[in-house]
């Protein structure tokens, strides 16, 4: 049976707790991917074990900056799917990919409020207001990153409350009623449904993020991890990734 792990710090310090590969129960592909892709990769996983009796596919989200530290670290992933081109070309300087990374997707950035948008948000300025408790990722991390681009193609600074470390946890922090607006990626507002509302603002177009995915060099199960970036890459990972709001690879 397949299962998701969330990465945790203590996680990132202890690579070695992540099992790969065989074992006598059957085969695990560890598979690495960032925090915005979490519901469609469940759902692709769910189809590779239907067709690969046996395999256990093991989904491990975080930001992809600290996806990339485990990885670094040792950590025993088969595939790592990146938000963003930055954190994966990190693993390529390290010689840490077993070949060419592949674009697969992309994603812009919207503003996410609680239902009934107590604070009034109409657009990216509006972030800006000292009466507005806004919450972002942190620059590292892609949804970060492409807020900070954001930003600085606005010429407006904004001053946020706090900085997560994942698209995810962001969402969160506005879901609990901790913050009243956040920045977070189109796909994330159609995930989460009547808990949240998005706001579209046009400056959001400028700042794509194009995801990259690749089969780490490591890995004791090559040909299947080869197997689900294809299955990624296919007709039917392409149709999932489409529902849940991601454009195509340029």
């Amino acid at each position: 049976m397949r299962r998701t792990a969330l990465l945790a710090a203590a996680f990132l310090l202890a690579p070695a707790l992540a099992a790969c590969g065989g074992d006598d129960e059957g085969t695990t592909l560890n598979v690495y991917a960032a925090a915005s892709l979490t519901a469609t990769f469940e759902e692709v996983a769910e189809v590779f074990e239907q067709e690969h009796d046996g395999v256990d596919v093991e989904l491990n989200f975080s930001g992809s900056s600290d996806l990339v530290t485990a990885i670094q670290e040792g950590a025993d992933a088969d595939v790592f799917a990146s938000a963003d081109l930055p954190n994966m070309d990190k693993i390529t300087t390290d010689g840490l990919e077993a070949g060419d990374p592949v674009d697969f997707a992309t994603n812009t950035l919207q503003i996410v409020v609680p239902p009934g948008n107590p604070a009034g948000v109409t657009g990216f300025a509006d972030l800006a207001g000292a009466d507005v408790k806004l919450v972002v990722c942190a620059p590292e991390v892609p949804c970060g990153a492409a807020t900070q681009k954001v930003s600085e193609n606005t010429g407006i600074t904004l001053s946020p409350v706090s900085e997560e470390q994942s698209v995810t946890d962001v969402l969160g922090k506005v879901t609990s009623g901790e913050a009243d607006a956040g920045l977070v990626y189109v796909t994330d507002v159609i995930a989460a449904g009547e808990a949240v509302e998005g706001i579209e603002f046009p400056e959001a177009a400028e700042v794509v993020n194009t995801y990259p995915i690749v089969v780490l060099a490591d890995s004791e199960e090559g040909d299947l991890a080869q197997e689900f970036v294809d299955l990624v890459l296919g007709e039917a990972g392409q149709g999932v990734l489409g529902d849940a709001g991601f454009a195509p690879a340029p």
